[in-house]
C-alpha cells in the first residue's frame, strides 16, 4: 500500500483531527443551543418554539402589516402554556409568554409568522400576541417583574414596527372582535402598563 500519496495522507489527517476533536470535552465546544437562541426577535427572550402546526408561517410585515400588540392572560402556569403551544391537538400559540415570578420572556413564534392567539384571523395577521402567566381573577400573578418586563417587550415591538404606544394599539384579548375571552381581565392595570411601555 502506498501511504505517501497526498490523498491518503489527507484522509489520515482528517481521521486524526476527528479523533482529537472527539476527545475534547463537550464543555469546551460551542453550545448547540446557541444557534436556536439566535432565532429570537427580542434579545432578552429565550427561544421555546411552538410546534409548527400551531401557527402559520409567514413573512410579516411583508405579507401582513403589524399594527397591534394583544395582551393575554394564560389561565395556566408558564410551563403548562409552553407545553400547550407544543401540543398539535391544541391549535394555539402566541409569539411570547411572560413568567409571573421574575418576568422571564419566552419566544414561541417568530414575529414574522402568524401566531394563533386572537381567535380572529385578521387580528392574528396584524398583531403580536403576548401571553402572561396567571389567572384573570388572581392579581397576585401580576407582579412588578411581569409588568416591567412585559412593558419593555411591548415597547420594543412598538418601536420596531412603528406602532403607537397607546390603548388603541395595545389591546386586550377581550377587545378583539368576536372574542369570547375576558383577558387580561378587570384586575389588569392598563394605566400602569401603558405608562411603563412609554417609559421603557
Amino acid at each position: 500500500m502506498d501511504t505517501n500519496r497526498p490523498g491518503l495522507q489527507l484522509n489520515r489527517r482528517r481521521i486524526l483531527m476527528g479523533a482529537a476533536l472527539a476527545a475534547v470535552p463537550s464543555a469546551l465546544l460551542p453550545d448547540a443551543r446557541a444557534g436556536a437562541q439566535a432565532a429570537v426577535d427580542y434579545p432578552s427572550a429565550e427561544w421555546q418554539p411552538a410546534i409548527s402546526t400551531n401557527y402559520t408561517a409567514s413573512n410579516r410585515p411583508g405579507s401582513y402589516s403589524i399594527d397591534r400588540v394583544i395582551i393575554h392572560i394564560t389561565q395556566e402556569t408558564y410551563s403548562d402554556t409552553l407545553a400547550i403551544f407544543r401540543n398539535p391537538d391544541r391549535k394555539v400559540s402566541a409569539h411570547y409568554v411572560v413568567r409571573s415570578a421574575d418576568g422571564h420572556v419566552a419566544q414561541c413564534v417568530r414575529e414574522a409568522d402568524v401566531a394563533w392567539h386572537a381567535g380572529n384571523w385578521d387580528y392574528n395577521t396584524r398583531s403580536v400576541g403576548i401571553e402572561h402567566e396567571g389567572w384573570v381573577d388572581q392579581p397576585a400573578y401580576f407582579t412588578n417583574a411581569l409588568y416591567e418586563q412585559s412593558a419593555k417587550l411591548t415597547a420594543a415591538i412598538c418601536s420596531h414596527y412603528g406602532i403607537p404606544k397607546d390603548r388603541q394599539h395595545i389591546i386586550g384579548h377581550y377587545e378583539v372582535p368576536g372574542s369570547d375571552h375576558s383577558d387580561p381581565g378587570p384586575l389588569w392595570d392598563w394605566v400602569r402598563y401603558i405608562r411603563l411601555v412609554n417609559f421603557a
